[in-house]
């Protein structure tokens, strides 16, 4: 697309807004029609965020040094040629969060620090994070101060992101800011971790400010939170990369991984957590700086009990530890770990299972304590970060966050491990346990990595490869007491295969749409309030087969981003969310031509346009030796989201 051809689309997407959305008219937390005050601020996830030296390490078997500024995480090269002295850059202090003696590392700012984080090295989507979501944004003509990223130091844990990096104050400070330069209220985009950021800033900004302001306060400054990936009970995944490691995709040895990830206050940020156990966090003042009430560890309801597995779909550990002194071997533990313990016959390796509550509360780690040289560091972390924590204990399930609009987006239907058998290899610390099974879940089945049933609880679907299914899809509490459910395809369509439930009554459990699949078609379903809590609207959206990390990338998940933004500026929109009857191109990407009719396909909103010595890059047919190029591309004047139907003026 030519420079003039961008002006051109620009002018008539503002035109489009004066003529047909309305006046423009300012208001503090509603949208009048007037997108240029829209900002957007995105909070990145777990090492999304490139961090950089901020001291000199010499690194004497290697050419390569480190000085201020240089970048840390991600630089390839410097990991394969000077690992030792990487590794005293990304490390902390597993007991008081500070930097290596001979290294510090700080989180770079702006947009360049989240978009890629080793621009040239080819490491798929661990590199490449939020580039395809900025380069939509410049696409439709959203200016550069309208996207603010919001990079924080990933490796601490959320007491610590304020203490060290006033990280909070910062946030406060940038949506207000946002509000002062363009006018209007923010929408947030939050991926993974960044959405546990979000939720304990939430809580914080409690003590910040008077509590009859509060709601006022995220009224002016937040228009919409877009949770993407949301581990909002946790992720098993991180149970591995505590025992055993997870490398990331880095050409790093998994125990390598395990010493980095052990030393991140972060690294209990993720664990499983029972929905049916919560801390309380009453203060005896609401202002920051009066006496506080300290955290209860966990007052868990009766169901916890009652029902298996803390409402995962099976124990997330099973371990088999050593038996060489008998029951005197081991620490006090729950009750449950005790009568395991006493059934054990001397000099027999045991096998113990742990729940998600058992992880969340520290019995697992006191169970393994005289095994893993690593459990007391843990439990001190776990205690003091989080248990203890004065603004939050965030190994508790989520309410609804108090905001006008609130939109879940995960993806479904991948494999995902949700369970571990773990056993002593023999060697010393931090290789000390392999991973001897791993059972996944996968389209509402449980099953070993032999490939054998196993049983459980398995939900209706299953996550998205990183984080499982029962802990994604907790956000469907927060819907209304009826719901509309509708099914479309993630692809551009007709309308012919859209699947519709309307007025479903949401009992604030697991909702299952009774509707058809096609074999070979990606769907997303729809969750959407039909009946809503006063003066909230609550959305939940499900993509096949979208993975953890690469759904911030996904065209599917960006145009339904922008269209509902869209259908929410137009005053006089007809529903509550965009229809979801129609889907047409929106960029030169989604355009393509139709060779069996010889033309491009779309033809409403895609023409043939050719352009003598363009670049761009064209599909041939199987076996079409031609060199003529056939691009099609969207009509410089774009299809609008009119009451609810895309029309042209």
């Amino acid at each position: 697309m030519s420079g003039e051809q961008r002006k051109r689309r620009r002018l008539a997407m503002t035109l489009a807004a004066v003529l047909f959305l309305g006046i423009l008219e300012p208001g503090q937390g509603e949208l009048k029609g007037d997108y240029s005050k829209i900002s957007g601020i995105i909070i990145p996830g777990f090492a999304s965020t490139q961090l950089r030296a901020w001291s000199i390490l010499d690194c004497p078997y290697s050419p390569l040094d480190f000085y201020p500024l240089d970048l840390v995480w991600l630089d390839s090269t410097k990991l394969l040629s000077a690992v030792n002295c990487w590794l005293k850059c990304m490390l902390l202090d597993p007991y008081n969060q500070t930097d290596h003696p001979e290294c510090k590392s700080r989180p770079d700012s702006g947009l360049s620090a989240i978009t890629e984080l080793d621009p040239g090295y080819i490491t798929g989507p661990l590199s490449s994070v939020w580039k395809e979501w900025v380069k939509w944004c410049i696409e439709f003509g959203i200016e550069a101060n309208a996207i603010i990223a919001v990079p924080y130091d990933w490796r601490l844990s959320p007491s610590m992101l304020e203490e060290r990096d006033l990280y909070f104050h910062k946030l406060k400070l940038t949506f207000e800011t946002a509000l002062k330069l363009r006018g209007g209220p923010s929408i947030v985009f939050a991926h993974s971790l960044g959405n546990n950021v979000f939720r304990y800033f939430l809580e914080w900004l409690k003590l910040e400010i008077a509590p009859k302001q509060y709601i006022q306060w995220l009224d002016d400054h937040i228009y919409a939170y877009f949770a993407v990936g949301a581990p909002l009970l946790g992720s098993t995944e991180t149970v591995k990369a505590l025992l055993s490691g997870n490398t990331f995709g880095l050409p790093v040895s998994e125990g390598t991984a395990r010493l980095m990830f052990n030393s991140f206050g972060s690294a209990l940020w993720m664990i499983p957590f029972s929905k049916y156990c919560r801390a309380d966090a009453m203060y005896l003042k609401h202002f920051t700086g009066g006496t506080r009430k300290g955290h209860q560890t966990y007052q868990c309801q009766e169901k916890e009990f009652q029902s298996n597995y803390s409402g995962f779909s099976t124990n997330i550990i099973n371990i088999e530890i050593p038996s060489t002194r008998g029951i005197d071997a081991y620490p006090s533990v729950s009750e449950f770990a005790q009568t395991n313990l006493s059934s054990m016959e001397c000099g027999l390796p045991t096998q113990l299972s742990f729940s998600a509550r058992e992880i969340a509360d520290g019995t697992f780690f006191k169970a393994i304590e005289d095994y893993d040289s690593d459990s007391k560091r843990t439990l001190h972390q776990l205690k003091k970060s989080y248990h203890a924590d004065p603004v939050l204990n965030p190994l508790t399930p989520w309410d609804r966050p108090p905001i006008k609009n609130v939109f879940c987006i995960y993806g479904v239907d991948l494999r995902t491990e949700v369970g571990y058998y773990f056993a002593p290899s023999g060697k010393p610390y931090p290789d000390n346990w392999i991973i001897t099974d791993i059972i996944y879940e996968a389209e509402g089945s449980l099953f070993s990595r032999s490939g054998n049933q196993v049983e459980g609880n398995p939900g209706a679907s299953s996550g998205d490869d990183a984080v499982p299914y029962h802990s994604l899809s907790w956000c469907k509490n927060w819907l209304g007491p009826r719901v509309n459910i509708t099914r479309a395809p993630q692809s551009e369509h007709d309308g012919s295969d859209v699947q519709v439930e309307l007025n479903v009554e949401h009992h604030y459990e697991d909702l299952v749409p009774n509707m058809t699949r096609s074999p070979r078609v990606k769907y997303i379903t729809y969750y959407e309030d039909s009946e809503s809590i006063p003066g909230k609207r609550t959305a939940v959206w499900e993509l096949d087969k979208a993975n953890h990390r690469n759904i911030v990338r996904s065209p599917a998940l960006m145009r339904e981003l922008w269209l509902q933004i869209w259908h929410d500026i137009h005053v006089d929109a007809p529903s509550n969310f965009v229809t979801k009857a129609k889907r047409g191109p929106l960029r030169d990407d989604d355009c393509y031509w139709d060779y069996g009719k010889a033309r491009c396909a779309w033809p409403e909103y895609c023409e043939y346009r050719y352009v003598f010595g363009d670049n761009r890059r064209v599909i041939f047919p199987v076996g079409d030796p031609t060199f003529f190029r056939v691009p099609c591309r969207v009509i410089p004047w774009p299809p609008l989201l009119i009451t609810g139907v895309y029309v042209r003026s």
